[in-house]
């Protein structure tokens, strides 16, 4: 029981080692059986036709024949017998009569007397016969056959044996080159043993198969831990591992990368076709970041990883403490205005200069559009956002203008969430657009019952031909350095409008002018 104890405990290499010998050992130990086993059937079948064939010659020869005519045929075939049995080597030659009395036989004692063995087949039938059989001499492979006269009638028989111990000994005496190459067998399978047994060491890294078990256990629990989604793909692109998270992420993910149901954008970051770090991607209603690393073992690249972090909820937050921001830089813009307005206003009433100060603020009341627009747009959500935009259009240098057709009831819109991303994003990119300079950004919202309406136009140098759909891809932008994730704005734009069956659209006009329709609710 110790001994198994510690045959099962002992390490991969050794049992592989072990068993690989047993395995061997037992084949060539079984091809040595049946290869024994095989010439010693041929051996005997061999020393059976030989002494059969003796026997044959020696019933044949005339003087035999003669010899059963005379009174005592002893006399002349004991002597012919003996001689035989001397020239072929042959343990013994028998003959007999027809009442299986012996003629002739090695132990002259025994002549006249009965065969040890029954041949009365031989007599009877008239045929030859081959054996085994056991006689006075021990075991023999013999040969019997019918003597016949001159008118072919059975007169007697002639028996030719062979000891099996001659058939044995002849067998040991073949054995020899039998061993020496089943050493050889085994010292091959030794050597093959040994090298398939570092094989697997190397391949295995010198691991037992329960530090294996050990290792697949952590690493399945890794991954199914994690809460960044994780592919893996091998150079032909078919996907070989996913966890959770990822499938959580993605959805289906397939079986390769070509058939995987992903946008082209993302599949060109999951190939490789668009490398970099924290790759910015849209799927479905998420935003996420992915990265791609190959995959090396011992120098050899066997594929890739790519690592998906949702963002979607990061992004939403960015965008609202953007908007935050932005309103609090217009109130702060305002504040400053306002401060400085009445400083005027109180420094021309010190100075008695009343007709002056009721005329600054009267100029002062015309020159706001906050009533103009609050009028035109009276969503309040979206009013405050053109309203934000338009001080930081002034802090930059720009102006925003709200066309004349522009007109949004309250409660057109519903939940104004698209909106307010469609709108801001578009101004946004807008004033980008500028980059500082002087210029003009006209702005038209107006809601129907087709749903809402949007026109966004600039000063700007406009958008290049070639770029017209490229823009609206995400991670697409023409600044050179930014900080945070770009490219993002555009694409989120045309992801609302599309997911509520509408549409967003740029063409050159004096600038970049973005259009836009967002359906009051999605498409069915």
């Amino acid at each position: 029981m110790n001994r198994l104890r510690r045959v099962r405990d002992a390490s991969l290499g050794t049992q592989l080692f072990a068993l690989q010998m047993v395995i061997v050992l037992l084949a060539a130990g079984g091809t040595a059986a049946v290869w024994a086993e095989h010439t010693r059937d041929q051996l005997d079948s061999l020393h059976q036709q030989r002494a059969l064939a003796i026997a044959q010659s020696v019933a044949a020869l005339p003087q035999v024949r003669e010899a059963f005519k005379l009174e005592h045929p002893e006399s002349v075939l004991q002597p012919l017998a003996l001689s035989v049995q001397a020239e072929t080597g042959a343990d013994y030659v028998v003959i007999a009569n027809t009442e299986q009395r012996r003629y002739a036989h090695p132990n002259a004692s025994l002549i006249g007397e009965k065969l040890s063995t029954d041949g009365s087949t031989v007599l009877r039938t008239g045929r030859s016969w081959v054996g085994i059989e056991t006689g006075t001499i021990g075991t023999t492979l013999r040969g019997k056959t019918p003597i016949r006269d001159e008118y072919g009638e059975v007169i007697g028989l002639v028996s030719v044996g062979v000891l099996a111990t001659t058939v044995t000994g002849q067998l040991f005496d073949a054995l020899p080159p039998l061993i020496w190459t089943a050493l050889a067998v085994l010292l091959a399978g030794l050597a093959l043993a040994a090298f398939i047994t570092a094989r697997v060491r190397r391949q295995t890294f010198g691991l037992e198969p329960r530090e294996i078990a050990a290792l697949l256990e952590q690493r399945e629990g890794v991954l199914h831990g994690v809460k960044e989604g994780l592919i893996a793909f091998d150079m032909e692109g078919r996907v070989t591992l996913v966890n959770d998270a990822a499938r959580e992420l993605l959805g289906d993910v397939g079986e390769d990368l070509a058939t995987m149901p992903v946008s082209e954008r993302m599949r060109d970051v999951l190939g490789g076709a668009d490398p970099g770090e924290d790759r910015i991607v849209l799927h479905g209603e998420r935003v996420l970041v992915l990265n791609r690393t190959p995959v090396w073992v011992r120098g050899r690249q066997l594929g890739w990883v790519v690592t998906l972090r949702d963002r979607t909820e990061l992004v939403r937050l960015a965008r609202e403490l953007d908007d935050t921001s932005s309103a609090t830089e217009a109130l702060r813009a305002q504040a400053h205005e306002f401060a400085n307005r009445m400083h005027t206003v109180v420094g021309l009433l010190e100075l008695g200069e009343h007709e002056a100060a009721i005329g600054f603020i009267t100029r002062t009341t015309h020159d706001t559009n906050a009533t103009d627009l609050r009028e035109r747009v009276q969503d309040p959500t979206l009013a405050a956002l053109l309203m934000a935009k338009s001080a930081e259009a002034a802090e930059r240098g720009a102006r925003l203008v709200l066309s004349d057709d522009s007109s949004v009831p309250e409660g057109a819109l519903g939940d104004p969430r698209d909106a307010v991303l469609v709108v801001g994003n578009l101004v946004a990119n807008a004033i980008d657009a500028l980059d500082g300079a002087e210029g003009t950004i006209e702005v038209s919202v107006r809601a129907d019952a087709d749903g809402l309406h949007v026109r966004v136009g600039d000063s700007g140098p406009g958008i290049a031909p070639e770029l017209v759909e490229e823009v609206f891809r995400e991670g697409f932008t023409t600044k050179a350095a930014h900080s945070g994730p770009r490219g993002l704005g555009l694409a989120l734009t045309r992801q609302a409008c599309l997911r509520r069956g509408g549409w967003v659209r740029v063409r050159n006009d004096g600038g970049a002018v973005f259009t836009a329709l967002l359906p009051a609710r999605a498409a069915t």
